[in-house]
């Protein structure tokens, strides 16, 4: 793979955020040598005219698209309307103006979030357009959608190479611990550690617990999406995955019993619990670039768990918006 990566100038959109962290040290592992990362104080990718001066400075042969703005339920609630655009335009202009500069490869990051709410598990990448997304999130999943739409349009008009992935729940060390913004993991590891810390005898969490949901460790994320750019050139979308499922209530337990919380859940069920089930059918990647998740979610909690621990010694860096 050095080989592929040596001579590309690559461009990670988000870079400095969660998952595109772990991308530039996969990309660094693999022999990137002309690595850029568009900083958001200085390039506004919901601007188009930032975007144009990110090309003319950067001139990469390869785009990442890993910048999104994101959150949990609550977030998705409170600000459906940013989401939805502030997502919506950055992709798009960042795909149209590489189309017009004739960059090699572009690689739009989807996300779960725009799969049907009611659809067979596990979820198919053919089953994508067989229905509506699960409404708490369904602006920004649709805004994220549009980017498969724009890539295939793209590639029978103009021949343009982009591909898209459809990343299952990431999680991780690094993520986001902010209540405000942050995902299930992330949010539950905090309950959890400071009701242990604080001896609180239960915590409360959203929903009934029934849902399901897949979570893949944010490492294993980003060596598939560098296999997949290396090694995919096709319009049709590829799920990723760790093909393991959890219902919510067993995901509290086990955290849980990790961080040594032996206190109470109590579940507020005048909280929505979101989508039922997800679960990828994650053959697709493997079969077309060779990935496969290495990670099991026991081990990928404790390492997320324990530099969790260490942060709360410092002050929390938290990315509320990881479009940097």
């Amino acid at each position: 793979m050095a080989g592929f990566w040596a001579q590309r100038r690559v461009v990670v959109t988000g870079g400095q955020g969660f998952l595109g962290s772990y991308g530039l040290e996969r990309l660094r592992a693999h022999g990137t040598e002309h690595l850029h990362v568009p900083e958001h104080r200085r390039y506004d990718l919901s601007r188009l005219e930032a975007v144009e001066r990110m090309y003319d400075d950067m001139r990469p042969d390869l785009v990442i698209h890993l910048a999104a703005v994101v959150g949990g339920i609550g977030a998705n609630r409170a600000r459906p309307g940013e989401f939805f655009y502030e997502n919506l335009i950055m992709g798009t202009q960042l795909m149209d103006v590489g189309r017009k500069r004739e960059i090699e490869r572009f690689v739009a990051i989807g996300t779960v979030c725009a799969c049907p709410k009611f659809t067979p598990v596990p979820f198919r990448e053919e089953d994508l357009w067989n229905g509506y997304p699960e409404e708490t999130n369904a602006p920004y999943g649709l805004a994220k959608k549009m980017l498969l739409v724009q890539g295939q349009a793209y590639r029978q008009q103009y021949g343009f190479n982009s591909i898209y992935l459809l990343p299952v729940n990431l999680y991780g060390p690094r993520d986001t611990f902010d209540p405000k913004v942050s995902h299930v993991i992330p949010a539950l590891i905090r309950k959890c550690v400071e009701a242990r810390d604080d001896g609180a005898d239960e915590i409360v969490v959203w929903g009934d617990g029934s849902p399901t949901r897949e979570f893949l460790y944010a490492e294993d994320a980003a060596e598939g999406i560098v296999l997949a750019t290396e090694r995919y050139n096709d319009p049709e979308p590829v799920n990723l995955g760790s093909s393991y499922e959890i219902s919510i209530r067993a995901l509290v337990d086990l955290i849980a019993d990790i961080v040594g919380f032996r206190g109470r859940v109590r579940r507020d069920t005048d909280q929505p619990s979101g989508q039922p089930r997800r679960k990828l059918d994650t053959r697709g990647a493997n079969r077309e670039f060779g990935f496969r998740a290495r990670v099991d979610l026991r081990e990928g909690l404790k390492r997320t768990i324990a530099w969790f621990d260490a942060q709360r010694k410092a002050p929390l860096v938290r990315h509320t918006i990881d479009r940097s």
